[in-house]
């Protein structure tokens, strides 16, 4: 918690974003059942097609505690290595969590940002703190998530009458350009595309690596 303080002024919140935002990275990691075994993957997609450029994934284990609001301590190691298994730096990264949206206003999604320097952005399935209303039922309405009078993120409806998702600065733009990129990700899903592809990227690496156990023992 100490080091969240001490790194949360760091957070650009304001800035103007990427300049060109050609390659989209999404971030998201899957555990083995009952196992602290994991699969971090990083998908880099191009950002006008959606298709997929690059991925990278890493297996590996957790070595901190589940622990709400320090997520970041038990998923960044492994996912920072699969960043660094790139060929090339991706524009963005839409991370499987959350930003600003965080008692400390330093979840994942900053934490990510401020040590790659890329700029970043959180997308929750759930909200981890704060109030909200719900937004319209059309795509593209949103509503103000609020934690202790300030706004920390916005609850995004990016499907018509489909749940919302809860998005929130990482780091290096502001909330308005997040949500632009978050529903530009998001065509025909609830879940951006980065998400998505993640999502199925490491999820079939810890079944690769349950299936090849199986084999060999």
């Amino acid at each position: 918690m100490a080091l969240q303080d001490r790194l949360r002024p760091l957070v650009d919140t304001t800035g103007p974003g990427p300049r060109a935002v050609r390659r989209v990275a999404g971030l998201d990691v899957a555990y083995a059942e009952d196992s602290d075994r994991l699969a971090a993957a990083v998908v880099v997609l191009d950002a006008d097609t959606l298709t997929l450029l690059e991925r990278s994934v890493v297996l590996g284990r957790a070595r901190f505690p589940y622990v709400p609001g320090l997520f970041a301590f038990r998923e960044l190691p492994s996912l920072v290595e699969a960043l660094d298994g790139l060929g090339t730096a991706p524009d963005l990264l839409v991370c499987d969590g959350q930003g600003l949206a965080h008692p400390r206003r330093f979840g994942l999604a900053c934490h990510l940002g401020v040590h790659t320097g890329i700029p970043s952005i959180g997308v929750g399935k759930t909200a981890f703190v704060g109030t909200f209303d719900a937004p319209g039922p059309a795509r593209g309405e949103s509503s103000d998530l609020v934690l202790d009078g300030e706004v920390v993120g916005a609850v995004l409806r990016t499907q018509r009458d489909v749940k919302p998702v809860f998005v929130s600065v990482g780091h290096g733009l502001d909330l308005a350009e997040a949500c632009r990129h978050v529903l530009a990700l998001s065509p025909h899903f609830r879940l951006p595309e980065t998400t998505r592809q993640a999502d199925g990227a490491c999820r079939a690496a810890l079944a690769a690596a349950a299936a090849e156990a199986r084999t060999t023992g």
